[in-house]
């Protein structure tokens, strides 16, 4: 029997990714030059696919990096003079955070105990803050900012960027891109693919700013991948140098075929899916809710706390097939995490929670 995959990323594949590979490997794109007509089409069938699934802007340009990771870096150099601004409440958050650090961008945070979430609210930006950060949803934590919550963090700061980590979340959140700056995730989660490719969404605003700090002596915005290196070349939809091709096209046939279930279609499985998980946690004696608040519980990346060693669990349900996720960093030992992907399918969660109640 095939495992099935409950991980935080990399996740279970998803379900037609044998057949689109396999249509790669005949089409022969791992051979082909990233300045070919065939590429450009590959970069502009996943980028038109993408505009539909997660309503992105025309006037905003998707550029291709190797991780979601290499684009806080981005993001850091070619959007921030001086100072960032970071809302922290889990391991990602704080690295992005970190990452600012080791720019020598002055950092500010405003940080939340692991498993608390952030509302608009209670969010005090600091004036002189070029950038604020923040992680719609912390795949260590299993903690989301709501949508809601983020757009109205943009509109009270309309002078400040607004960037938004949806790594483990895109393209489930219902975000606003023609308000939010700049946004990313990887492919590796919700997209159920390989990892080793990170997908940066940024406007024209952002490269306007790019731009200005280029030219700024003693200012650097990077020798790699810098956004007007990007732009220019997604113009002709190319790269600057030489992309996950294969990557790229696998992208792009999963979010054509996202749009043909239609978007609120998954959004719709996903929470009832979410709703059926969080169900049960409420009631078993093995495990518990990480996340106190509903309002800030994940969707897509389901935390729990555990009455038993959390490798007991993990252990006993690998003898069954199905593979669950560890705590993240010190909650290892203690907890569990339960991907809800649109990879997922109900079937499965519904066989993962029959072997975790003849767990208890």
């Amino acid at each position: 029997m095939k495992n099935i995959y409950f991980t935080a990323g990399p996740a279970e594949l998803y379900p037609k990714f044998e057949e689109f590979l396999k249509q790669a490997v005949d089409e022969q794109i791992g051979s082909i030059s990233h300045r070919s007509g065939q590429f450009r089409k590959i970069y502009q069938h996943c980028a038109e696919n993408l505009r539909t699934l997660m309503r992105i802007p025309e006037t905003s340009g998707i550029f291709f990096t190797g991780s979601a990771s290499e684009v806080w870096e981005r993001i850091l150099l070619n959007m921030v003079e001086h100072e960032s601004f970071h809302l922290v409440n889990g391991s990602f958050s704080e690295k992005f955070y970190k990452y600012a650090g080791s720019l020598n961008k002055f950092a500010h945070k405003q940080e939340k105990p692991i498993g608390e979430g952030f509302s608009y609210a209670e969010v005090e930006v600091p004036e002189y803050a070029e950038l604020i950060c923040t992680t719609q949803n912390e795949t260590s934590s299993g903690v989301q900012m709501r949508e809601a919550d983020i757009h109205k963090l943009k509109r009270s700061n309309q002078k400040k960027f607004v960037a938004v980590d949806m790594v483990s979340s895109a393209p489930i959140p219902e975000l606003d891109l023609d308000l939010i700056d700049t946004a990313f995730f990887s492919v590796q989660k919700a997209f159920g693919l390989p990892a080793g490719l990170g997908v940066w969404i940024a406007n024209e605003k952002c490269l306007d700013k790019a731009k200005k700090l280029a030219k700024q002596d003693g200012l650097h915005i990077g020798a790699h991948h810098t956004l007007p290196t990007l732009w220019k070349n997604f113009e002709t939809f190319e790269t600057p140098a030489t992309p996950n091709v294969l990557g790229i096209y696998l992208l792009g046939k999963v979010a054509e075929d996202m749009n043909k279930t239609g978007i609120e279609n998954i959004r719709k499985e996903t929470d009832e899916k979410a709703r059926k998980i969080y169900k049960y946690l409420e009631s078993s004696s093995l495990c518990s809710i990480a996340v106190a608040n509903p309002e800030h519980r994940s969707r897509t990346v389901i935390v729990a706390n555990t009455t038993k060693p959390s490798k007991v669990i993990i252990d006993a349900l690998k003898e069954k097939n199905m593979i669950l996720g560890a705590g993240y960093g010190p909650n290892k030992d203690s907890q569990i995490r339960i991907s809800n992907f649109p990879s997922n399918t109900p079937e499965q969660i519904d066989i993962l929670l029959k072997e975790l109640k003849n767990l208890e």
